[in-house]
């Protein structure tokens, strides 16, 4: 049995925030492979349109070279339209049935996990694994899910910081990857 990774969203664009997370889940959690899957639209923020997947997709792979233990998982992008956690951990429930799957999230959604389409299921399916936000209290999961919270090195950072400091032409380094700036900045990305 090995414990699986999985970590949504919007990544719009991935950040040293991301990758400090994906590092505290792995030592943390033991995990032998995390999957970043980035999100077509967001159920909760429809009136936000992220760049094309294609280019958020070839960021998180500038970002995550050589972390051989991590994987990009296309299959939501793939899909188009909204994206429900619950059709993805449906896919690793059936790819993975003898694993342990752990879902990772902000601690700023484990209030509206109720909400999430197939919750129930959801909380079936998997662990979630809470990610602190620097300066906020331990957030509990609400009954019935499960799960834990991440130690990790909180970083205070976000993608919309990060597109705010793109489009103002100011200096991304170091809040991303020196390949991810450099993508950002010779596309013309965020501008």
């Amino acid at each position: 049995m090995q414990r699986i990774g999985l970590f949504g969203g919007s990544f719009d664009p991935v950040h040293l925030g991301h990758l400090l997370v994906a590092a505290a889940a792995r030592e943390e959690l033991g995990l032998a492979r995390l999957f970043f899957v980035p999100a077509a639209q967001s159920p909760f923020k429809p009136e936000r349109r992220p760049i094309a997947a294609r280019e958020r997709v070839r960021l998180l792979r500038l970002a995550l070279a050589g972390w051989e233990w991590c994987e990009i998982d296309e299959q939501e992008t793939q899909r188009g339209g909204i994206s429900y956690s619950i059709d993805t951990v449906r896919d690793y429930a059936a790819r993975f049935p003898e694993d342990e799957l752990y879902y990772l999230i902000g601690s700023d959604q484990t209030a509206q996990l109720h909400k999430w389409r197939a919750a129930d299921e959801l909380a079936r399916l998997v662990q979630f694994v809470v990610i602190p936000r620097p300066g906020q209290l331990a957030s509990n999961l609400p009954p019935p899910f499960r799960g834990k919270q991440l130690v990790g090195f909180p970083l205070a950072v976000s993608s919309s910081e990060i597109r705010a400091r793109a489009k103002d032409r100011r200096p991304l380094d170091p809040l991303v990857p020196a390949a991810v700036a450099e993508a950002i900045r010779n596309n013309g990305l965020y501008l």
